[in-house]
């Protein structure tokens, strides 16, 4: 299976995806577990460059394709080579993220992104996406350190981004399962296992 987690910055999908994936090792699945952007040591050099609060002046284009470059080599050298051997991958944003950021948030345009998504992806989709819906000033509240880039945009950002992923939602397509993020860990897993244990009930 191709599983892709998605979000707001600060929304938990990280903790679930990595929750995840060891709940599928105990049952003996061979599975991986990756970022985006990342991955690869292209794609790790392009998050450098993506989240790093200096490229402050960067373009909203500029970051699409950044995002893009980073997607295409992680999907031709990684994920596809992984599904075609039958393993599970477990991915930390893919397409959905550049719909929402770049497509919503930074109005590039939802068609657009969508077009370019398919091209650096050669048409690849996720079997289940989990949106994990949170509240962006909940979200943000939850993040520490100093933050990137994108997280020092703030929550009116955020909110953008969310309307993005809730105009995915609203598109009705089967792969998308938006689960509530404003609750526990323990109960945004407790979702994710009732939808995702059907696909692996003979291991």
């Amino acid at each position: 299976m191709f599983i892709t987690f998605e979000g707001i910055d600060g929304c938990g999908k990280s903790t679930q995806a990595g929750m995840l994936r060891d709940w599928l090792i105990h049952r003996s699945i061979q599975v991986h577990l990756l970022r985006e952007p990342g991955g690869t040591s292209l794609g790790e050099t392009i998050r450098s460059a993506l989240l790093d609060p200096a490229n402050g002046d960067m373009s909203p284009r500029s970051e699409l394709f950044l995002y893009l470059a980073a997607r295409a080599q992680l999907t031709d050298t990684v994920i596809a080579p992984s599904l075609s051997r039958g393993e599970t991958v477990i991915l930390d944003r893919f397409i959905d993220s550049t719909v929402a950021y770049q497509g919503v948030a930074r109005g590039l345009g939802i068609d657009d992104v969508s077009a370019m998504n398919h091209f650096a992806t050669n048409g690849l989709i996720p079997d289940i996406t989990f949106f994990i819906d949170t509240d962006p000033a909940t979200a943000m509240s939850r993040l520490s350190g100093s933050p990137d880039r994108l997280e020092a945009e703030g929550v009116s950002f955020m909110e953008r981004v969310r309307e993005g992923y809730l105009r995915i939602d609203e598109q009705g397509q089967r792969r998308f399962c938006r689960i509530d993020g404003n609750r526990s860990v323990n109960a945004i897993f407790a979702d994710i296992i009732r939808s995702i244990s059907p696909h692996f009930s003979s291991t």
